[in-house]
């Protein structure tokens, strides 16, 4: 009988090897793979054997720690229970080789932490109380791991909470100027700092992004919790409802490899029939708005307004609107709407000048479509309140500074007493300190200077007569860019002896005709 003692043994020794066999296969390559062969093994029942085996594979094999992660993701997803039991676990683990001094197993921990913070099973408050924790009193060994760790999960730690990462470099910088830890360290930290300059790396690679936004469950464990770690699910128990609770995990393996509506994210990853089924769903979606053009922008502006706002962070919000079907055409909505939301805010976001940089690098269209709305937003500059110019022109700087949008667009901007107002002169001066500010005055002056881009500048540094060359380089002189008009303050020099010659080579080609005729 199925429910006998020795079946059930034999039904965990065999669970047991199928998660420690699925466990020890698992990469980058196969993982989309795997997760449903594991979807189809008593997780429930296994519980504590799949954290058990997950953690020491990891153990084991730290450079796989990426991708532990990202099926722990997914598990959690429909098995909260089991990704806060491996959490609790995780952090046992890490304070007991804190306590013991145990740096391998610590460094390993602290790597999985971080990873799981990335793919947000783990809260993000978890990795600052950690940090704060291995800060407090340094040792070479304590900032080692913590700049590792910060290394890991320092790219979601900047979109989630900017502040508190900021107060992490305040407290390595501290140590830095102590100068109590060994150089080696130092140097460390200092390699910390230039990757910061740098935006650190992705916080998740493209293969391991395997679960949408709002399917996401954090948990929020704190360090110092008191945390049962469940050690009783690691052994063998009989179970006297054995079949029963068999069937009913059968059922509802079934709902999650078989196509229920409420697990689509797992569809995904299987990879079957039901793509193509939600796809003819949202073609049919689509298709309902196509029929009523007015309640089709509607939405589409709707859709890409909450994306935008409910995002954490760029990167997350650039996923979610490319994958926004839009009909031809349809592509500048999004490029309007995002300028709106920043130009909005008090004051001024990189959220939103990265997420249109993201979208400027990935589709042209969408740069093409950001060069006309600089264009747009510049003829009508006076119609803007003071506080959304400020935003307006700083989203256009970050852009440029970033090479996301094309510099001959400062073609359309013409710098002179008669051709600009207060507003647009004010929306200049913030643009060009703005660009300063991203990339120096010695940078800024040098791609200024491009011999093939002096068409798109003439207009912003304009050479046709000395009162407009004048008045450009009072401007950029009042707000302290003088350094970048010393071309034209050298052209005005020369501009009498230009003229001269100009004069002389008119009175040559005027004289020309005259000997002509007088000969003939």
């Amino acid at each position: 009988m199925e429910e006998s003692l020795e079946y059930q043994k034999k039904s965990w020794i065999a669970l047991k090897k199928s998660i420690n066999g699925l466990l020890n296969k698992i990469n980058k390559a196969n993982i989309k793979h795997i997760i449903p062969e594991l979807f189809e093994e008593n997780l429930i029942r296994g519980r504590g054997l799949f954290c058990r085996s997950i953690m020491k594979s990891q153990l084991n094999s730290v450079i796989f720690t990426d991708v532990f992660a990202a099926l722990i993701a997914v598990v959690n997803t429909k098995f909260p229970q089991i990704g806060e039991l491996l959490c609790k676990r995780i952090i046992l683990q890490l304070r007991r080789a804190y306590n013991n001094n145990n740096k391998p197993q610590m460094l390993a921990s602290v790597k999985f932490i971080g990873h799981l913070v990335n793919q947000q099973v783990v809260h993000e408050l978890v990795a600052l109380e950690l940090v704060t924790l291995l800060l407090e009193k340094p040792t070479d060994d304590s900032v080692d791991v913590a700049v590792g760790f910060v290394k890991e999960c320092g790219s979601m730690l900047q979109d989630l909470c900017p502040l508190g990462l900021h107060a992490i470099f305040e407290r390595f910088r501290g140590i830095l100027h102590e100068g109590e830890i060994d150089k080696r360290v130092q140097f460390l930290i200092e390699e910390l700092f230039a990757l910061r300059k740098q935006k650190f790396q992705p916080a998740v690679p493209p293969e391991l992004d395997l679960v949408e936004e709002e399917d996401r469950l954090t948990h929020e464990i704190s360090l110092g919790d008191m945390v049962d770690e469940q050690i009783e699910l690691d052994v063998f128990k009989p179970d006297p409802n054995f079949v029963e609770n068999e069937n009913k995990y059968e059922q509802l393996q079934n709902r999650i490899l078989g196509g229920s509506d409420e697990d689509e994210e797992s569809d995904l990853l299987v990879g079957g029939d039901q793509d193509e089924d939600e796809s003819e769903d949202e073609d049919e979606h689509e298709m309902k708005i196509e029929d009523e053009t007015e309640t089709n922008l509607i939405n589409l502006r709707r859709t890409i307004y909450l994306t935008i706002m409910s995002s954490g962070g760029f990167e997350g919000a650039g996923h979610k609107l490319l994958k926004i079907r839009l009909e031809p055409g349809q592509e500048m909505e999004l490029c309007i709407m995002l300028l709106e939301c920043c130009s909005q805010e008090k004051t001024f976001l990189h959220y939103y000048a990265l997420l249109a940089q993201r979208l400027c690098m990935i589709n042209k269209v969408h740069q093409k479509n950001f060069e006309k709305l600089f264009m747009q937003q510049y003829s009508m500059i006076h119609q803007l309140e003071t506080n959304k110019l400020r935003n307006v022109a700083k989203f256009f700087a970050q852009l440029l500074g970033t090479d996301a949008l094309p510099w001959h667009v400062l073609a359309y901007l013409r710098l002179t007493e008669e051709d600009t107002t207060s507003s647009s002169r004010i929306f200049i001066k913030i643009l060009f300190q703005e660009l300063s500010g991203h990339l120096g005055i010695h940078k800024l002056n040098e791609r200024l200077s491009d011999p093939s881009m002096q068409e798109s500048f003439e207009s912003i540094f304009p050479k046709d007569n000395p009162k407009n060359v004048r008045f450009a380089i009072n401007f950029f002189t009042s707000i302290g860019l003088g350094g970048i008009t010393e071309n034209l303050r050298d052209y005005l020099k020369n501009m009498p002896r230009l003229i001269l010659q100009q004069e002389k080579r008119v009175s040559r080609d005027d004289d020309r005709p005259r000997k002509r005729r007088r000969r003939s």
